[in-house]
């Protein structure tokens, strides 16, 4: 009936209403709105609107979304034009008229399934009229909305900014990795939607906690897909592309169109990155925070087992977990009226292998709160994410016929400088009082103790505080190192060893270094030493000695991590001291020079340089600058080598073409390492006008 109301077309103003929306960056010419907030379409009528008088009366909207919409599971809604319209439901209203157009204010519930929508016009309840397609996402501009954030600058941090920073290292040397979740990318509202729709229960998209934790377990599930035959040629290809990670699109697309082939990135803390994109792009505020020493796979146990030889060397896997140095996780802001009162807020995606109980078996939302309060009897994964920043370690030494005793160590804690990137900053907020109380606390020993007594109910009690060692001769070991090395470079370590006996003691000093992923798990021995020594009754002695790449087996894998380790064994004692250091290895800095402001699309200059410090010449070099608003596309100089002592300057220049707080990376590749990076940060205002 479309044609006797003689419909000439529909505008759905989606620049005006995007804009309204937060939704214009994603585009201007597709409607993407928000729920729970109105927007407006105008009918242009072919004749004057008086000739359909009696009919308009009887008009009604249709809303619906899913392969088979339907009014039982709110992925239909038929509502008339009616100034009685329910805003807690379906509502359209004319709000301007004239002789050929109305224009109708139409409101979504704040509770309304997400997804691509279509809009159809009915009268009388026969044949529909197409109006046009739309897309509805989460508003956590809605204060009715479950995802609703209430301060601004943390909606436009945690939901509209695709300039991030994910923090990697060790607790003690935290380096920042510039990160683009794109999540306004003209294709990753479609990627987003159609990576929901593997999950086929479209009448629970209302509900973010259903919508986060289909994608967890999505995401999760894909980086496990397997291999399709492909040309080496082909995957050489694809691997350059990918290992650059640069940012989450890629991967998105890979995932989701690359026929199988698995993304050849596969580090926990891009999986982070990709979920919190997604989780953007649909309307969820998410941000992804990293935890350095975190303990993983305990079981929710509070004791952590390392192996280490005589040499004091790592050595063997425990069966009670292992501390990475450290991991990633993806928050997403909603309330959870699933639960008690007082779990709103931040929720931790927590992904893992499938259990057999469906799609969302395998992904949790995890209460931040909850971890810190040690809420186990919330939800089992609670246990483990508890774990994971309260556990302590305990180190064996491996003896030579087999036994294991207990060392003297110097008790590693967990959970250590729980990061993620400020609000409207580029600073690093440090967020561990958000997971656990203060060390030392009065509340973190009531946390403890009732997680105690809780899991001694469970029978699955294996103690929270590792055994302590007593020694009537006791020899004390301490170890001082740098937090980080350069590459190639070398720097001072020293081993002080106390003996506060009477007696004189023949110790037995062993010093190793293994390169060590971040994951905890060993990658390669490089360099170690022993040295036997006589300690003089009551005598503190000090060993320095230097650190180097000169002095290792082989170079380090990419991407790893400097173990270093200390062992004393006392020839009359069998209680070995230990101490170990993680240390990062420090590649030579990009350094970027441009003003803080530059005017939109006059000409920007950025110098980069870069120091040779190492001990060989940086042949192939490329440098890649990129930066959305600031460069239509990424550009790529090949330069020429720089040798060990020189710095090598080069100048680039760019024409902004966005207002606001824009970034540049820049990123180098040549013979001695790959995705060497840097970034900086400039405000584009608008031209000034001339006199």
């Amino acid at each position: 009936m479309g044609q006797a109301l003689g419909i000439k077309s529909c505008d759905f103003q989606a620049a005006r209403n995007n804009e309204e929306h937060h939704t214009k960056a994603i585009s201007s010419q597709r409607l993407i709105v928000r729920r729970g907030q109105p927007f407006s379409v105008i009918l242009h009528f072919r004749a004057p609107v008086r000739t359909f008088l009696p009919t308009l009366k009887k008009v009604a909207l249709i809303a619906q979304t899913g392969e088979q919409p339907s009014k039982t599971n709110k992925t239909q809604a038929t509502f008339p034009i009616s100034s009685l319209g329910d805003r807690k439901w379906w509502s359209a209203v004319v709000e301007k008229r004239d002789a050929q157009s109305w224009t109708i204010s139409m409101t979504t519930p704040a509770d309304a399934v997400i997804g691509h929508y279509s809009l159809l016009l009915q009268v009388s309840g026969r044949k529909e009229h197409l109006l046009g397609q739309f897309t509805l996402l989460f508003n956590p501009w809605s204060r009715e909305d479950a995802v609703f954030l209430e301060k601004e600058a943390e909606r436009r941090e945690y939901l509209l900014n695709q300039d991030g920073l994910i923090y990697l290292g060790t607790a003690d040397c935290i380096q920042e990795e510039p990160w683009d979740f794109g999540q306004f990318e003209g294709d990753v509202v479609n990627l987003s939607l159609r990576l929901l729709s593997m999950d086929k229960e479209v009448e629970e998209w209302s509900r973010p906690v259903h919508v986060a934790r289909v994608l967890g377990a999505l995401l999760h599930a894909l980086k496990e897909r397997s291999v399709l035959p492909t040309p080496q040629t082909q995957v050489a290809q694809e691997g350059a592309l990918l290992n650059k990670r640069r940012g989450s699109v890629p991967i998105l697309r890979q995932w989701l169109t690359g026929q199988g082939r698995p993304v050849h990135e596969g580090q926990a803390w891009v999986m982070a990155a990709v979920a919190c994109t997604v989780l953007r792009c649909l309307g969820i505020p998410a941000r992804v925070v990293t935890t350095f020493s975190s303990a993983q796979g305990t079981g929710g146990g509070l004791l952590v087992d390392e192996y280490y030889s005589e040499e004091g060397l790592l050595n063997g896997e425990s069966q009670r977990g292992r501390i990475w140095i450290f991991q990633t996780s993806t928050e997403c802001w909603m309330t959870q009226p699933a639960l008690p009162q007082g779990y709103d807020g931040w929720q931790i995606l927590y992904s893992r292998a499938p259990n057999g109980s469906g799609v969302l078996g395998s992904c949790d939302l995890v209460p931040v709160k909850a971890v810190k309060e040690g809420t186990l009897e919330l939800s089992p994964a609670v246990s483990d994410l508890f774990a994971a920043v309260n556990a302590s370690c305990v180190v064996w030494k491996c003896c030579e016929d087999g036994s294991l005793e207990l060392t003297d160590s110097n008790t590693k804690f967990v959970g250590n400088s729980i990061s993620t990137k400020g609000v409207g900053s580029d600073r690093c907020e440090d967020i561990t009082q958000n997971y656990k109380y203060p060390e030392g606390s009065l509340q973190e020993k009531e946390v403890l103790e009732r997680v105690q007594k809780w899991r001694m109910e469970l029978g699955k009690d294996n103690g929270i505080h590792p055994p302590s060692l007593e020694s009537a001769d006791p020899l004390y070991l301490f170890l001082e190192a740098p937090t980080s090395l350069p590459l190639r470079g070398d720097a001072q370590l020293s081993v002080t060893l106390v003996n506060s006996s009477d007696q004189e003691k023949l110790v037995q000093l062993a010093i190793g270094v293994q390169a060590v992923s971040y994951n905890g798990v060993l990658a390669a021995e490089l360099w170690k030493e022993k040295l036997p020594l006589t300690l003089s009754s009551n005598l503190v002695k000090r060993i320095t000695t230097s650190l180097s790449f000169s002095h290792f087996e082989r170079n380090p894998p990419e991407n790893c991590f400097l173990r270093l380790t200390a062992m004393a064994t006392h020839s009359e004692s069998r209680l070995s001291c230990f101490a170990q250091e993680d240390i990062a290895i420090r590649r030579p800095h990009l350094s970027i020079e441009m003003p803080n402001e530059a005017e939109q699309y006059r000409p920007l200059t950025a110098l980069v340089s870069i120091h040779n410090s190492l001990d060989a010449p940086m042949k192939d070099c490329v440098i890649s600058i990129l930066g959305r608003g600031l460069i239509h596309r990424e550009r790529s100089y090949r330069l020429s080598s720089v040798w060990p002592g020189n710095t090598l300057c080069t100048q680039f220049q760019f024409t902004p073409t966005h207002i606001g707080l824009q970034r540049l990376t820049v990123e180098m590749d040549c013979n001695m390492f790959q995705n060497l990076n840097s970034h900086r940060s400039v405000t584009v205002i608008a031209p000034k006008l001339s006199a």
